[in-house]
C-alpha cells in the first residue's frame, strides 16, 4: 500500500504514463547504438515495413537492416522478458505471501542453465539454431517436474514443501552445471556459458520471438482473471478458504503456470535476476496492493525497465557489451538489502504457509 501521507496517483494516469514511457523506451532502443538512427527515421522504417503510408524512403538499406533485423527483435525481447518477469514476480510474492519471492523461487532457472550448458559444451544442434532455447526450456520443465515429485513424496503439497524442494533441486542442478564446466574444455565454451548464465538479449531473431511473447500474453491474461484470488491470499490461507478459494489447488496450478512461463523467458534471454523482485514493489508504491491494478502496471514497468537496462548494457562500455543480468543485479542487490531492512523495521516478515 502507498505510504501514509503520500497521495496515490490516479490509476488511469499511471497506465497512460507507463504506456507513453514504454513507447519512448522502445524508440530509444531502436535509435541508440553504435550507429545512431534519428527517431523520425526509425519510425519511418517501421511504417514502411508494415505498409503504412509514408513519404519516399530517405534512409539506406544498411540502416533499415540495423533497425529491423538487429535492434527491433532485441528491444521487443527485452520488453517481453521484463514484462513477464515482473508479472510472475508479482504473483509469486502473493502466492507465498513473502515480499522477497521472485520468479526463480522453484529453481527453474538452475534447471534451464543446466540444459543450456549441456548444449553449449556438447555442441549438439538437434534443433538447429533453436537448440539452446529448447534445451534450456527442457531443463526448466524437468526441474519443475522433479520439484513437484519431491514435494509430493512427503505427503500433501504445500507452499513450504514446494519452496524447500525447489531450493534442494536447484542446488543439485547448480552442482551438476559446475561439474559439467569443470570437465569441459576451457576457452570459448566457458566464455559462452558465462555469457548465457549472466543473461542477455543478443542473438534473438524474429522467428524465436513468438514463444516468449505468447507465454507473456497467456500469463498476463490468466493472472488478471485470477487477480481476485491473489488478493484473497494476501489475507491469509484461512481467510481465503472461508471466501471459497481452494488454496492448495489454486497455488498448485499457479506455480505450474508461473514456472513454465519463467522457463520460456529464461530459455529466450537467460536468467536475468531481480526484475521480478524489484518491479512489483515499486509499482505497489503508486497503485496500491490490488492485483487487478498491480499486474497491468507491473507488466508495463517491467518492460520499460529491461529495455533501458539493455540500452545501458550495450552502450555504457561500447564497443564491448555488458551482460544485462549484471546491470539488473547491480540494481537489485541494494534494493534487496533495502527491502530486508524495511521489513525488519516494520516487523512484518512473512513466510510461506
Amino acid at each position: 500500500m502507498p505510504p501514509r501521507g503520500r497521495r496515490k496517483v490516479p490509476y488511469p494516469l499511471v497506465l497512460v504514463l507507463l504506456g507513453a514511457l514504454l513507447l519512448v523506451s522502445v524508440t530509444a532502443g531502436l535509435t541508440i547504438g553504435s550507429v545512431n538512427v534519428p527517431p523520425g527515421e526509425v519510425w519511418g522504417i517501421v511504417a514502411h515495413r508494415v505498409g503504412a503510408p509514408w513519404p519516399e524512403p530517405a534512409w539506406t538499406r544498411a540502416r533499415e537492416t540495423i533497425v529491423l533485423d538487429a535492434r527491433a527483435p532485441r528491444v521487443l525481447l527485452g520488453a517481453v522478458t521484463g514484462s513477464g518477469l515482473a508479472v510472475v514476480g508479482t504473483a509469486m510474492q502473493a502466492l507465498v505471501r513473502n515480499p522477497l519471492a521472485d520468479p526463480y523461487l522453484l529453481g527453474v532457472s538452475s534447471g534451464a542453465s543446466l540444459g543450456a550448458v549441456l548444449v553449449i559444451v556438447s555442441g549438439v544442434t538437434l534443433f538447429g539454431t533453436l537448440s539452446l532455447s529448447v534445451s534450456a526450456f527442457a531443463g526448466a520443465l524437468l526441474t519443475l517436474l522433479l520439484v513437484y515429485a519431491t514435494a509430493r513424496a512427503t505427503g500433501r503439497i504445500t507452499s513450504v514443501r514446494l519452496v524447500l524442494s525447489g531450493v534442494a533441486v536447484a542446488a543439485v542442478a547448480t552442482a551438476l552445471t559446475d561439474l559439467v564446466l569443470l570437465t569441459a574444455d576451457r576457452g570459448n565454451q566457458a566464455r559462452e556459458v558465462l555469457a548465457w548464465t549472466l543473461g542477455g538479449l543478443g542473438g534473438v531473431r524474429w522467428d524465436t520471438l513468438w514463444l516468449p511473447a505468447g507465454a507473456l500474453l497467456v500469463a498476463v491474461a490468466v493472472l488478471i482473471l485470477r487477480a481476485r484470488s491473489l488478493n484473497l491470499l494476501l489475507a491469509g490461507e484461512e481467510a481465503a478458504t472461508t471466501m471459497g478459494l481452494d488454496v492448495a489447488r489454486f497455488r498448485g496450478r499457479m506455480f505450474v503456470l508461473l514456472s513454465l512461463v519463467t522457463g520460456v523467458l529464461v530459455a529466450a534471454a537467460g536468467p536475468i535476476g531481480f526484475v521480478g523482485l524489484m518491479l512489483p514493489h515499486i509499482v505497489r508504491l503508486f497503485v496500491g496492493g490490488d492485483h487487478r491494478r498491480v499486474l497491468p502496471a507491473a507488466a508495463l514497468a517491467g518492460a520499460v525497465f529491461l529495455v533501458w537496462a539493455d540500452i545501458t548494457a550495450r552502450t555504457v562500455a561500447a564497443p564491448q557489451e555488458i551482460p544485462v543480468g549484471v546491470l539488473t543485479a547491480l540494481c537489485g542487490g541494494p534494493f534487496f538489502l533495502w527491502l530486508m531492512r524495511r521489513d525488519a523495521r516494520r516487523g512484518t516478515g512473512q513466510g510461506v504457509e
